[in-house]
């Protein structure tokens, strides 16, 4: 939805007497749909593909598998993904600000993590490195 028919949504809404929390609510982007979790998602996935050691061809496959990036995306999301996975260093941090999106029983938290591990043992192996 773009942010011009958002707009429009809460301006039919103010006129149809929905009070003013309730309109700023629905212009509420939520988190998972944000720049910055998007950001943290990727850089997350390619610091578990690089967590043994190398980034294989199927964890990349693995990361495409499990997180969706529409095509027009592919190329911003390939560079965010390849500078990320020159180090595990900095995970903490993208871990935290997805963290700090969501309380801790978000199912949201529980699809990353699921996905981060499909991205960890595509390699055939669970590596301690991609535990921790």
């Amino acid at each position: 939805m773009s942010i011009w028919t958002r707009i429009s949504d809460a301006l039919s809404a103010l006129a149809a007497g929905e009070s003013l929390a309730v309109v700023f609510e629905k212009l509420r982007t939520p988190p998972e749909r944000s720049v910055a979790f998007t950001i943290a998602v990727i850089a997350l996935g390619a610091k578990m593909a690089k967590a043994d050691g190398m980034v294989t061809r199927n964890a990349v496959s693995a990361f495409r598998e499990v997180f969706y990036i529409p095509q027009e995306a592919e190329e911003n999301a390939a560079t965010v993904f390849n500078m990320a996975r020159t180090d595990v260093a900095g995970f903490e941090e993208y871990a935290g600000t997805v963290a700090r999106m969501f309380d801790e029983t978000h199912t949201t938290l529980f699809d990353l993590m699921e996905g981060l591990i499909v991205i960890a043992v595509a390699d055939g192996e669970y590596h301690p490195a991609e535990d921790d």
